[in-house]
C-alpha cells in the first residue's frame, strides 16, 4: 500500500510500476488533511498514525510505502512500532545530489515542515557535509501539483517564486525535489531551471520496496484497476486522477480522531 496526503504518491506509484510491474498496489490519500507540511507536528503524528493503522488493519498490504517526505521525517518511527508489516519511507535524495553535484551547492525543494525538521539536517551531516544546501520551503507546490492533475489552470507565478531562491544561489547545479507531489511539475519545473540536475526519491522508494519484498511474482497483481482508499473521497476530481494511473475510484476512510479543524477544499480555478 501506498499511502500520501494526497496525490503526490501516484510519482512513486509510477516508478514502482515500472521496476515491478506485477506487483499488487494498494493507494491510501489523507485528503482531508492536506496539505501536511503546514500543521502541527503532533497533530500530525497522531493523525497519520490513525490513518495508516485504520487502513493496513482494514486493507491487510504486505508493505507500508510512505510515500511522502513529511510523514516519513516525522512518524515513520511511530508506524515502525504500530504495524506488524515492513514500512519504507520517504526522504529527500540529499545523497545522490551530493554525488552529483561537482560545485557542492544544492538546491532542496520541500515543504516547511520537512525543511526545517532535525531528521534533515542529520541526512546533510551525514551524506553532504562538504555541500552548501539552499533549503526552500515551497508548500504552495503541492496545492498547485494537486490543481495540475485535476486538469485546472496553474498559478505560473507560484512556479516563479517557489525557484527563484535556487535561481538566485550561485553555482546550484542539482536540484532535488523533496516532496513526492513536486515530480508530478518536474515537467514544468526543469524548463525554468535547464541547467541543473533534478532528483528526487521515487526510483529509490521502487529499488527499496523490490528488496523488501524479494521475489516479487508471488504477489501477481490481480486484473482491473488497483484499489484506493481516501479521507475525502468526495473531491470531484479525485476519482479521475486516481483512474487515469490505474486505481479504483475511492473508498471512504473515516478517521474521526484527531479530527482535521481546516479540511482541504480544491482550488475552483
Amino acid at each position: 500500500m501506498i499511502f500520501d496526503s494526497g496525490v503526490g504518491g501516484l510519482s512513486v506509484s509510477e516508478e514502482i510500476r515500472r521496476r515491478i510491474p506485477d506487483c499488487s498496489l494498494g493507494y491510501l490519500c489523507d485528503n482531508a488533511a492536506l496539505p501536511y507540511g503546514t500543521r502541527r507536528d503532533d497533530w500530525l503524528i497522531e493523525r497519520i498514525g490513525a490513518v495508516c493503522v485504520s487502513a493496513c488493519e482494514l486493507a491487510r498490504p504486505r508493505v507500508l510505502v510512505v510515500a511522502c517526505n513529511t510523514a516519513s521525517t516525522l512518524a515513520l518511527a511511530a508506524l515502525r512500532a504500530r504495524l506488524p508489516i515492513p514500512v519504507i519511507g520517504t526522504v529527500p535524495a540529499i545523497k545522490p545530489a551530493a554525488e552529483a553535484s561537482r560545485s557542492r551547492t544544492i538546491g532542496l525543494l520541500a515543504t516547511g515542515a520537512t525543511v526545517h525538521r532535525p531528521y534533515l539536517d542529520r541526512l546533510i551531516a551525514d551524506h553532504a557535509p562538504d555541500c552548501r544546501v539552499v533549503r526552500v520551503a515551497a508548500d504552495a507546490l503541492v496545492i498547485q501539483a494537486e490543481t495540475y492533475l485535476a486538469g485546472k489552470a496553474l498559478d505560473a507565478r507560484a512556479l516563479q517564486v517557489a525557484i527563484a531562491p535556487l535561481k538566485a544561489a550561485a553555482g546550484l547545479d542539482v536540484v532535488v525535489l523533496g516532496c513526492t507531489h513536486f515530480p508530478l511539475l518536474r515537467g514544468l519545473l526543469e524548463p525554468l531551471m535547464p541547467d541543473r540536475l533534478w532528483i528526487d526519491s521515487g526510483a529509490a522508494i521502487a529499488r527499496r520496496l523490490s528488496q523488501v519484498l524479494g521475489d516479487t511474482r508471488s504477489i501477481p497483481a490481480p486484473p482491473g484497476e488497483a484499489p484506493s482508499w481516501a479521507t475525502a473521497p468526495q473531491v470531484p476530481s479525485l476519482g479521475p486522477i486516481l483512474r487515469r494511473f490505474g486505481y479504483s475510484s475511492p473508498l471512504a476512510l473515516e478517521i474521526t480522531q484527531p479530527a482535521v479543524a481546516t479540511p482541504f477544499h480544491e482550488p475552483s480555478h
